[in-house]
Parts: C-alpha cells; sequence; structure tokens
C-alpha cells in the first residue's frame, strides 16, 4: 500500500519559528531513503541541512528557495511504501536535524587567512551533495585516474566517517569519486584529489528588485533579521555604557612572534586576538561581575563560574557570536586553536544555534576592517563587550625624565561596554584596565 507522508518543518533550534528554503536537494519523481539530506534552510541562527524522514518517491515540493516558512508547514510530500506507523516521529526528526546541524570538520581543510570578525570569501564554490543533479561537467575524479580506469561504484559507499566529513566540508559528492582502498573504500587522498579536479562555480549574486525611484531593497531575513532584533534588544534594555583606552602592546606583539617559534604552536596559527583573548578573560577573572547576567524578572544578578567567551564573526549572511565554552580553563594554544575552528566554522556557514548559546562575555575583533575604535553593542543577556580595534605602528613615547623619547610602538585602542545596572563605573575601569595592563606587559597575567 502506497502513502503519501508530509513532512512538517521541525524547530531545530530552541524555540525557533521559521526558517528560509535555501537549497532543495530533490526534484519530484527523485527517489529518496530515510535520514537522506532533502534540504538546506536557513533559521535565525544557522544553516542547517534537513534529513528525510521517510523512505519513497518525492510527489511534491511545497515551498521555493528563497520562501520563509513556518515552522510546523508541510515542507515536501513523498509517497512511501508503508502506513503512517512506519515513519520517524517529528521529535525524531528534529533531533536528526539538529545532530545534522552540529556536525562540523574536524580537520584543518583550509586553515582561514582573515582574523575572526571578517566575511572571508568562499574557496570551494556551490557544493554538490548526495541526492542533488550534477553539473555539466566532467566527473570529479583524481588526476592521477586514466578514462581507463575504474569507475565510481554504483551501490553505497565504502569509507570511514572522517573521511565522510573531510568529502562534506569540501563539497565533495561521494558517490562520484572513484575509490583507490582495499576493497573499493574511498580514502582521505581520493577526496581531497576529487575536489582538486572539480569545477568551482561561483555562486550566482544575488538581484535585488529594483524600484521606480532606482532603490534596491533587500529583504532581512534569517540570521540578519535575527541581529537586528537582537541588538534593538539589547541597546533599548541594558544601559550601556562605554570606555576607552589606547595603549602600546609592543611586549604582546614580540611575545607573539617568540610563542609562534614554539613546538607547541607549531600547528597552531597565534592571532593577536588570541592574546587579546588570554588578557581579557584574566581581567575577567579578576572582575567577576563582568561575567554576569541581569535577571529581569528575579530583579537578581546571576553571576557565572565558567567564563563562555563569545567571538563576533560577520559572515556573509550577517553577524554570529559562537563562544569557547570555559575558556578560562584552556592554555593559549588551546584558545587560539578554538578561535581558529570558530573561524572556520562560521565562514562555512556551519555555525549552529548550540554554538551560540549560553555565553557570558564577547570579544568584537573589529580591528581586522582597519577601524580604530568603536562602541559595542552587549550581546543580549551578557554583561561585557570588548571591542578590538586595528593593531598597527605609530609614533609613541617611551621612557621617563631625561630618557624620554619618541619610537614607533605597536599600538591599539580597546572598547569596553557593558550593563551600568550589573556593573557601576569602578568595576567597568578596573576590568578595562586590568585588561590594557596584561596586553601592555603580559608577564603580569602571571600574577
Amino acid at each position: 500500500m502506497t502513502n503519501v507522508q508530509q513532512f512538517h518543518l521541525p524547530d531545530v533550534g530552541e524555540g525557533l519559528t521559521e526558517a528560509e528554503i535555501v537549497t532543495w536537494l530533490v526534484t519530484p519523481g527523485d527517489t529518496v531513503e530515510v535520514n537522506q539530506i532533502v534540504v538546506e534552510i536557513e533559521t535565525a541562527k544557522s544553516l542547517v541541512e534537513l534529513p528525510s524522514p521517510f523512505a519513497g518517491e518525492v510527489i511534491e515540493l511545497h515551498a521555493e528557495p528563497g520562501e520563509t516558512v513556518d515552522v510546523g508547514r508541510p515542507i515536501i510530500s513523498v509517497a512511501t511504501a508503508g502506513g503512517p506507523a512506519d515513519a520517524p516521529t517529528a521529535p525524531a526528526v528534529a533531533a536528526e536535524a539538529a545532530e545534522a546541524a552540529e556536525t562540523v570538520a574536524t580537520e584543518n581543510v583550509d586553515e582561514p587567512k582573515l582574523l575572526v570578525g571578517y566575511g572571508a570569501k568562499e574557496t570551494t564554490g556551490r557544493r554538490r551533495r548526495r541526492g542533488a543533479a550534477p553539473a555539466a561537467a566532467p566527473a570529479a575524479v583524481s588526476p592521477a585516474v586514466t578514462p581507463a580506469a575504474p569507475s565510481a561504484p554504483s551501490g553505497p559507499v565504502r569509507t570511514k566517517p572522517p573521511v565522510r566529513k573531510l568529502a562534506k566540508t569540501l563539497g565533495v559528492d561521494l558517490t562520484s569519486v572513484v575509490p583507490s582502498g582495499p576493497g573499493g573504500v574511498v580514502t582521505r587522498a581520493d577526496v581531497v584529489a576529487a575536489s582538486e579536479a572539480a569545477p568551482t562555480l561561483p555562486p550566482a549574486p544575488a538581484v535585488a528588485p529594483e524600484t521606480d525611484a532606482g532603490e534596491i531593497r533587500i529583504p532581512i531575513k534569517g540570521v540578519r533579521k535575527h541581529t537586528a532584533a537582537a541588538m534593538v534588544s539589547s541597546a533599548f534594555t541594558a544601559p550601556h555604557v562605554s570606555e576607552f583606552v589606547t595603549l602600546d602592546v609592543t611586549a604582546t606583539m614580540d611575545l607573539r612572534s617568540r610563542l609562534q617559534a614554539r613546538r607547541e604552536f607549531a600547528d597552531v596559527r597565534l592571532s593577536p586576538l588570541a592574546l587579546v583573548a588570554k588578557a581579557f578573560l584574566r581581567a575577567v577573572e579578576r572582575t567577576p561581575s563582568a561575567n554576569s547576567r541581569w535577571d529581569e524578572a528575579a530583579q537578581e544578578i546571576v553571576q557565572m563560574r565558567e567564563i563562555n567567551l563569545g567571538i563576533a564573526a560577520a559572515t556573509p549572511r550577517g553577524l554570529v557570536v559562537p563562544n569557547i565554552r570555559s575558556a578560562q580553563r584552556l592554555g593559549l594554544a588551546e584558545l587560539a586553536a578554538a578561535i581558529g575552528d570558530l573561524a572556520s566554522t562560521a565562514r562555512a556557514g556551519r555555525t549552529t544555534p548550540e554554538q551560540m548559546a549560553h555565553g557570558t562575555v564577547t570579544i568584537s575583533n573589529f580591528g581586522v576592517f582597519g577601524v580604530d575604535s568603536g562602541t559595542p553593542i552587549l550581546n543580549p543577556g551578557e554583561t561585557a563587550i570588548l571591542g578590538v580595534g586595528t593593531i598597527n605602528r605609530r609614533p609613541w613615547v617611551v621612557g621617563e625624565g631625561d630618557d624620554e623619547r619618541i619610537e614607533p610602538r605597536w599600538v591599539t585602542t580597546l572598547a569596553l561596554s557593558f550593563d551600568h545596572r550589573v556593573m557601576d563605573g569602578q568595576q567597568g575601569s578596573e576590568l578595562l584596565a586590568d585588561t590594557a595592563a596584561f596586553l601592555r606587559d603580559p608577564a603580569l597575567a602571571a600574577l
């Protein structure tokens, strides 16, 4: 008996109410399997791939790419051989989708060339996934494979989970890869070779309708819509106070050069941001009220024991603020690696809602845009955010008395915004002053 089952859009985050259809990976008439990825959606927080809860033939797609769909609305109909009892429940579908959203690359495929906070360019072009129609171009195979070589297997692909993750990150369709491993197993080298041989297609530019007055109107959706609402709420709920300090960070930059040459940092890019983050974490430990939130309903200040450090990242889809859990417990090398991972994940559009939840303090590195300073807005629910300006060479007065002179030094400006309901002026000033002191003289952080 054939039954037509409808897959309703699940809530893949924490109370999300809608999502935008980004890309369908199937078309009517296609045959799908249970847990096969059928559509990519953009929620208010991230991009999410949804797996099919049914096996059968696709009958109808109920939403077009670019359309915003409410949670609970049918998005696809599938003709199945079994009855409704054979289908997974809606909570199971949501759990599967949330798990898929949290899958990120575990291998350093393409190290970010930009500091966190800089919208990075895509390097692999538009990805092709299993179930998507192949491009009208030669199949991606290893350059070493000649036309007489075996073709890709038609059955299930045999490979290891890390290789599957690598293929997903590089946008390689495993069903098109010719295996070279024993027994027809697809290896890491096969995936890398297929990625290098595959043609890259630049994404089609989004063209907004032009009005008679020559205006261009851009719909606000997904991450950008969520960010706009959150920033308005924060700005008009928490009484912001902003303070600034310009300082000589030559000692920190010298320390960075020495540490980067050490064995512990051989596989880690030690950015100036990592050293700023370490100084800020140390300062927050000395001013614990910064690691708090205001509970309006209870009229209480709630102080957290763990510091979950958010790193604001500007992406093509909008601002996201993933955080590093218990960041104060990490060594410098671990912290630098975690920041690099956040950058890679954000650039790939794979930051999950869970990675952006439960942050306690934030750093916004707008210096990567060549900006000296600014007044950062608090991440909703947090008490403190540190803005970091560009670090560059400037003339600076050094020495004292008869030894006073002007030298070129590494200089930056820090901007701290804090919630005046939770921290008073003294606490805010001490937090900023401590951060600056640790960057002027990194040895003080050990005291």
